[in-house]
């Protein structure tokens, strides 16, 4: 095994022999960042370090920044065998390359936001834990032990960063604080979510000796994330800066990051306002369907009020999206899709924290673990509307992100350990999820009036999204609008929230997140939307190229067999199919 600052030897590996190098390079560099990174391991489904968490000093980062910079040298370098090879390297090098400028630019290391960071990750990774056995309970335990020592090493590489003057927005320092005070039980009368985790291995035949190390840890476990929540409230926040908007340089890298190709910022915020203006007419018309004579509104209104459509229990709801989920994939499968017999379950689960929002987890390598749909139900919500979230089962199952991952894990055959487990673009992922969405209503699956107004809001949402993310993180001037909305004003995190409030049927806490999210992780939001647009030519660009011969099914089949990879090599790879 190579040290980590050395080359990746062209060596033999389970799938690809020594004539594949590219292979060789990408399937190394996996088992190797995985052993340094046991969290990125455990979301990516790849076992053996489920008890330890990684290095979250400065030297840990500098570590696995070292691991990264010697496998994009070493693929640069190597001669790629064939078209699938091909592929795998423009993708390893764009992804290489692009995670490297960051970490240049300090984001790697001092961005934190509501929605990620390391802290988040030593949160979440407890989520996909084996909790059915005494051998995952004691990884459990042997995790649990080490977040004091993980959360000092981040504190020491937030510390590092600041004094060289990289920090995160005040608002963002102090939202998270929050968010850590939830996890804990600390001021908001919510259960502690490591006491509650340590409490489920009473009466799962864990040994009482183990339980007790369980209680124990996770004590000292919360009482770290407690204690790192103060630190970033009370000594982080009061060296950071007030303003959350990042400006267009750092903004265009951050864009990049996330769609994998650079699009042109003020035009893509000017098709944002005008796809806006579009799904606003084309959902005032379908509401007309649901209240003859009414407006968006009215329909709603009659939305959330028909008992049909509505679930004042959070497991009632789960079991509904289940439902669904597991109907669609049904349908899906063999008629519109190829779809491998492993992918062919999922797991709708209520997540842990009430953080907000609906997200998906890929399934591990073996798939002895489902790709799962998390619900995570911001805190006060009390009822739930169906309208609104049936299009959100077909953008995190199928045929959106359990179809879109899934099927990347299974394609062994296809493509190497780093396409499959580790490479992630979410102009690509997002835009597939949300290109699906639209897909549902092409087949007819979105026939019911509501259901196909809760697509339309989906949609005119993620347009929102666009408008506002730009908007606020370059600060740029309203411009004339259907809506009179502040003509001539400069964007704001005020009028972000005032816009999203006035253009989505979402409720007040969960856009609230939603807004601050956006401030936190600049160039995320918009991804969905300007992944869908680019999804929608490049399929249209087939369907131009390959003429009578064009078959969707097959076009699907072709794109999805490439893995996730920016746009960029996304439309360079199926111009050459």
């Amino acid at each position: 095994m190579p040290t980590i600052n050395g080359a990746y030897p062209g060596s033999m590996t389970e799938h690809h022999p020594v004539r594949r190098p590219v292979d060789a390079i990408a399937d190394r560099y996996v088992a190797d960042v995985a052993a340094l990174d046991p969290t990125l391991a455990t979301f990516a489904g790849i076992t053996g370090h489920e008890d330890r968490l990684p290095d979250l000093s400065p030297d840990g980062f500098d570590a696995r920044a070292g691991l990264l910079r010697a496998a994009v040298a070493d693929v640069r370098a190597a001669v790629p065998t064939d078209e699938r090879e091909r592929v795998a390297k423009e993708s390893f090098l764009e992804r290489g390359d692009l995670e490297i400028a960051l970490d240049d630019a300090g984001v790697t290391r001092s961005r934190v936001s509501v929605i990620t960071s390391s802290l988040h990750s030593v949160r979440e990774a407890f989520d996909l834990m084996d909790t059915q056995s005494e051998a995952g309970w004691a990884a459990i335990d042997a995790r649990l032990a080490a977040v004091p020592d993980a959360l000092d090493g981040y504190r020491a590489t937030l510390l590092a960063e600041a004094a060289a003057g990289r920090v995160s927005a005040r608002p963002q320092l102090v939202q998270i604080a929050a968010q850590t005070r939830s996890w804990t039980g600390s001021g908001t009368g919510e259960g502690d979510f490591f006491a509650g985790l340590a409490a489920k291995a009473m009466g799962a035949g864990v040994p009482d000796a183990l339980v007790d190390q369980l209680r124990a840890h996770a004590g000292a476990a919360s009482a770290a994330v407690a204690t790192f929540g103060r630190f970033l409230e009370g000594e982080l926040a009061p060296r950071a800066s007030e303003r959350e908007a990042v400006g267009r340089e750092e903004y265009a890298l951050h864009s990049r990051w996330f769609l994998g190709t650079d699009i042109d910022l003020d035009e893509t915020y000017a098709w944002g306002w005008d796809e806006l203006s579009r799904l606003d007419r084309a959902m005032v018309q379908v509401a007309d369907e649901v209240v003859p004579g009414g407006g968006v509104a009215d329909a709603a209104a009659a939305l959330d009020a028909d008992p049909a459509r509505v679930f004042t229990d959070k497991a009632a709801f789960r079991d509904w999206m289940q439902d669904l989920a597991d109907r669609t994939l049904a349908d899906m499968a063999d008629k519109h899709f190829d779809i491998p017999e492993p992918i062919r379950r999922i797991e709708c689960r209520i997540a842990p924290t009430d953080d907000g929002g609906v997200y998906y987890t890929g399934p591990s390598e073996d798939f002895s673990r489902p790709g799962r749909m998390w619900w995570s139900v911001p805190a006060g919500q009390e009822s739930f509307s169906t309208w609104k979230e049936v299009t959100t089962v077909f953008h995190e199952g199928v045929p959106g992100h359990h179809l879109q991952i899934g099927q990347a894990v299974y394609r062994t055959e296809q493509l190497n350990r780093w396409q499959r487990l580790l490479c992630w673009v979410s102009g690509h992922g997002e835009g597939w999820a949300l290109y699906a969405e639209r897909l549902m209503e092409e087949l007819g699956y979105l026939d019911d009036p509501g259901d196909r107004l809760g697509m339309l809001d989906s949609q005119a949402f993620r347009a929102a999204r666009v408008v506002v993310d730009i908007g606020m993180h370059l600060e740029l001037t309203i411009p004339e609008n259907p809506w009179g909305f502040h003509v001539g004003e400069r964007w704001t995190p005020a009028l972000g929230l005032e816009f999203m409030l006035a253009r989505s049927s979402m409720s007040e806490p969960e856009l609230r997140f939603e807004v601050q999210r956006y401030l936190g992780w600049p160039g995320q939001a918009p991804s969905y939307k300007v992944g869908e647009r680019i999804w929608l030519q490049a399929r249209e660009e087939a369907r131009q190229r390959q003429g009578s011969a064009f078959d969707l099914r097959t076009f699907h089949r072709q794109a999805l067999d490439l893995g996730s990879l920016g746009l960029d090599p996304l439309r360079d790879a199926l111009a050459r199919l």
